[in-house]
């Protein structure tokens, strides 16, 4: 199964116990994260090492709430920092990028 939309991601959230087993490392991160799984999600994205694998890492450290570290991994995602308040758009935003 592969998603479309945002959307469609957030559907299979609700609706099953695990995340589909063909999508991709950061698709399923973020999956993870959504569905509440934290440390999950953060395994799964701590061995992406690209910029997206690192940007996704700074959405985990806000949602943790360590902004400090998030920072981190927003520079070397070359990105700038969200605030905790616009996770879920940044979590939308994520996964359309990664569809």
């Amino acid at each position: 199964m592969s998603f479309d939309s945002a959307a469609a991601m957030l559907q299979s959230i609700e609706e099953d116990s695990l995340p589909p087993p063909d999508i991709s490392g950061e698709l399923r991160s973020l999956w993870l994260a959504r569905k509440g799984d934290w440390h999950a999600a953060h395994d799964i994205v701590s061995n992406v090492d690209t910029a997206m694998g690192s940007w996704i890492h700074a959405h985990l450290h806000v949602l943790e709430g360590d902004l400090g570290n998030a920072a981190y991994w927003y520079r070397k995602a070359g990105k700038s920092p969200r605030p905790p308040e616009q996770s879920d758009e940044e979590w939308i935003e994520l996964v359309e990028k990664n569809l």
